[in-house]
């Protein structure tokens, strides 16, 4: 197979620094510690504004504490904290010592800032309003926390925990304990408030995954032509993106041919597309979305 070049590693071009400040040992523990304060912060703002006034319950320790304080009145970052610390300690017994550590910091701040941030006034009362704006705060601040390698602690012990003994997969144990609150939100607020927790656990879900993978969706090609080496070229030249030479056999005929595989922009596609048709009208090419790419060439530019 024929390693992929990548665009900025072109003959044509200089070759550029991928970063000023390397992010490993001191620096990355610093950038780690940073997230995991920043993203927490974020989810006891997004907790006390929307989700706790509004009577969203959307799964987790934060969903008991907001069924805590309407059941029994207990204030909810003291529900936080002896949920978290007995469940900090099982992880370090049942899961081990590195687990543990790294979802204490979150543990102790996160419950912490909802204290802190417990008076601030809310914007709105409405729970459709509460579930949408809770769910993109929770899932911007767990995403940057996950960023950091680290944890908010709380139910993510509990489904590891349940996970090693069970043996079920992380996300059917995180689907467990999520649905069991919102089950109890429906009997301990209402059938209603259930179903808005739904729509918050749904936005957050979506808003991790693109705090992880990014907005910014690169497509990959696959292509498959009889002008193969002139599509290079005008990939190569024109378009001045690298790409790579697969070997493959044709499942009908056994045939060996070679299929290009590029990355591009989003905005790169059409202009793609329209070179791939210059050269051979009858090419087959097939675009899907890459999530995230990683390497020279295109992570170098948000450095």
């Amino acid at each position: 197979m024929q390693q992929q070049q990548p665009s900025h590693q072109h003959p044509n071009r200089k070759k550029r620094l991928t970063t000023l400040i390397p992010l490993n040992g001191p620096w990355r523990n610093v950038v780690d510690t940073a997230s995991i304060i920043l993203g927490s912060f974020l989810i006891a703002v997004a907790f006390n504004l929307f989700l706790l006034p509004n009577q969203i319950a959307s799964g987790g320790v934060s969903g008991l504490s907001i069924l805590g304080d309407e059941w029994l009145g207990l204030e909810p970052a003291y529900t936080q904290w002896a949920i978290n610390i007995p469940l900090l300690i099982a992880g370090f017994l049942l899961i081990g010592k590195q687990y543990g550590i790294r979802s204490v910091l979150g543990s102790i701040v996160l419950p912490l800032f909802v204290y802190l941030t417990k008076d601030w006034t809310i914007p709105t009362t409405n729970s459709l309003l509460g579930s949408l704006y809770g769910g993109i705060g929770v899932g911007l601040g767990i995403g940057i926390v996950y960023r950091g390698r680290g944890s908010t602690g709380g139910m993510s012990i509990l489904a590891r925990i349940v996970q090693k003994y069970s043996g079920l997969s992380y996300s059917i144990c995180v689907v467990i304990m999520d649905a069991t609150v919102i089950i109890m939100a429906a009997f301990v607020l209402s059938l209603e408030q259930s179903l808005y927790a739904l729509i918050g656990l749904y936005v957050t879900g979506k808003v991790i995954d693109a705090v992880e993978m990014g907005l910014g969706y690169s497509k990959v090609a696959y292509i498959i032509s009889n002008q193969i080496e002139p599509i290079t070229k005008v990939i190569l030249e024109d378009l001045d993106r690298g790409l790579t030479k697969l070997e493959a056999k044709g499942g009908y005929t056994d045939d060996q041919r070679t299929v290009l595989m590029v990355v591009v922009g989003q905005n790169e596609v059409p202009r793609l597309k329209t070179l791939i048709r210059s050269v051979d009208p009858a090419a087959f090419v097939i675009i899907s979305n890459a999530h995230e790419v990683l390497g020279e060439g295109f992570k170098r530019d948000e450095t």
